[in-house]
C-alpha cells in the first residue's frame, strides 16, 4: 500500500526550476583591495592628525582659527590657502566712491598736544599732512602726542588721514618716532624666526617697561619673505643682498636701507630685519608695485588687505604706516606723503598688523593705532608667536 506522497512543501526541486526566494543569498565578498585602502588612509591620516592636534595644543596666543590657516600653509596647503583668501578679498573689495565720512575715527590713545597746556614746536615734529581728500576734516593729518614725553618732548607723534579720494572712507593709521628720544629693539617671537637661537621673553621685557613708548608689528615669515633675521647676537637667517631691512645700530640709531652687504652683519649692528624689496627709494615708488613678481609669494601685490609699512623720513626719523583694503602701491603712496624717502612693506592681515602706543611708563594705558585692529592692545605684553619691534625712550646720556 503506498503511503501519502510528498506535500507540495516537501516536494524536490527539479532541475531549472527558481531558488525558493526566502533563501537568503550570501553576500559577495569585498574585495580586499578595499580594505587596503581604507587601512592605507587611517594610517596616512594619523600622522596628520597628530600633527595638527600638536599645532592646536602648543602655547599660542593666536586663535585656533588663525593656528589652522598657519599649519595649513606650513603643512603643503598655502596655494589653497591663498585661493581661498584671494577669492574672498576679491568679493569683498571695496567699492570705489560712495558718501565720504564726517568725522575720523580717533587716534588709538593719542593727545591734542595744544591741550596739554604746552608747546611742542621747540624742536623739529612732522609737519601737518596735507590732505588727499578735500574739505579736510577736523583734526585730519594733525600729529598728537600718545602722552610720554622724553627730555620733555614727545618722542612718538600718531595721526589718521584719508588717502585716496577714489575710496573717502578708507583711513590710514601713521606713527612717527624722533630718531633723536627714542630707539629701536627686535624682539624674536616664540615660533617666528624658525630655528634655534636666543629668544629671550617673545614679549616685552619686565624690566625695559619703564622705558616702553610703542610696539608694532614685524614682517613676513621666513618661509614666505626668503629674507634674512638678525637679532640678539644672533643670526637666524643669512641676510640677502638687495632686500629691504631694518637695521638697528649699537649707538640707538635704525634705518631702513637696501641692502647691500653680506650674509652676516657689520659690527656695530644690533638687529637687521628683512622683508622683500624697498617700495619706496630715494622718495620713488617702486616701479614694479603694480605687476612686479616680489609681493606675490602669498596675497599678491594688486588684493585690497590690511597692510603695513616702515620707512625713514630724510633726518632719519622712522614713519609707521597701516590702514585695511590696501595694496602695495596705496601702501607705499601712503609711506611717501608722510615723508618716508626709503620704506619697506611689514606684515599683512588683519591677524598681523598692530601698531600700540602706551600712555605712561610702564606699559599703562595701553592703545591700538587704528579701531580696527583686532589684536588686543596688550599683545606684546605677554609672549607673541611671532617677532615684533619696541621703542624705547633712549636712555639718559
Amino acid at each position: 500500500m503506498l503511503g501519502p506522497g510528498p506535500s507540495l512543501d516537501e516536494a524536490p526541486q527539479h532541475a531549472g526550476e527558481a531558488a525558493d526566494p526566502a533563501v537568503p543569498r550570501r553576500p559577495p565578498r569585498r574585495p580586499r583591495i578595499g580594505r587596503f585602502v581604507a587601512l592605507l588612509l587611517v594610517i596616512l591620516a594619523v600622522p596628520v592628525a597628530v600633527s595638527y592636534a600638536s599645532a592646536m595644543l602648543r602655547p599660542s596666543n593666536s586663535g585656533i582659527g588663525v593656528r589652522s590657516v598657519e599649519w595649513l600653509r606650513d603643512n603643503g596647503f598655502a596655494w589653497l590657502v591663498n585661493d581661498v583668501e584671494h577669492t574672498y578679498y576679491s568679493l569683498t573689495a571695496p567699492a570705489k566712491g560712495g558718501p565720504g565720512l564726517k568725522r575720523l575715527p580717533g587716534v588709538g590713545g593719542a593727545v591734542v598736544a595744544s591741550a596739554r597746556g604746552r608747546r611742542v614746536a621747540a624742536i623739529y615734529h612732522p609737519p601737518r599732512l596735507a590732505p588727499a581728500i578735500h574739505p579736510r576734516l577736523p583734526g585730519e593729518g594733525a600729529w598728537h602726542t600718545t602722552g610720554i614725553d622724553v627730555g620733555g618732548q614727545p618722542a612718538v607723534l600718531l595721526t589718521t588721514y584719508r588717502p585716496d579720494s577714489n575710496y573717502p572712507r578708507l583711513v590710514a593709521g601713521l606713527a612717527w618716532i624722533d630718531h633723536t628720544r627714542a630707539t629701536l629693539r627686535l624682539q624674536p617671537g616664540r615660533y617666528e624666526p624658525t630655528g634655534s637661537g636666543p629668544r629671550g621673553t617673545s614679549m616685552v621685557p619686565v624690566a625695559l617697561r619703564h622705558r616702553l613708548l610703542a610696539t608694532f608689528n614685524s614682517g613676513f615669515k621666513l618661509q614666505d619673505s626668503h629674507g634674512g633675521f638678525y637679532a640678539r647676537g644672533h643670526l637666524f637667517a643669512p641676510l640677502v643682498r638687495d632686500r629691504a631691512t631694518l637695521v638697528g645700530n649699537r649707538d640707538g640709531s635704525f634705518d631702513v636701507r637696501n641692502w647691500a652687504g653680506g650674509p652676516a652683519p657689520p659690527p656695530g649692528v644690533v638687529f637687521a630685519r628683512q622683508n622683500l624689496p624697498l617700495i619706496v627709494d630715494n622718495g620713488v615708488l617702486n616701479p614694479n608695485l603694480s605687476d612686479g613678481p616680489a609681493w606675490g609669494a602669498t596675497l599678491g601685490n594688486a588684493i585690497r588687505v590690511w597692510r603695513s609699512g616702515v620707512g625713514v623720513d630724510r633726518r632719519g626719523n622712522l614713519i609707521y604706516a597701516a590702514a585695511n583694503d590696501q595694496t602695495v602701491g596705496s601702501l607705499a603712496a601712503i609711506l611717501r606723503h608722510a615723508g618716508a624717502v626709503r620704506a619697506m612693506e611689514l606684515d599683512i592681515n588683519s591677524e598681523w598688523v598692530s601698531f600700540i602706543s602706551y600712555a605712561a611708563p610702564g606699559a599703562a594705558g595701553p592703545s591700538n593705532l587704528l579701531a580696527g585692529m583686532n589684536r588686543p592692545a596688550t599683545r606684546y605684553l605677554t609672549p607673541d608667536d611671532r617677532d615684533f619691534f619696541s621703542v624705547y625712550a633712549k636712555p639718559k646720556a
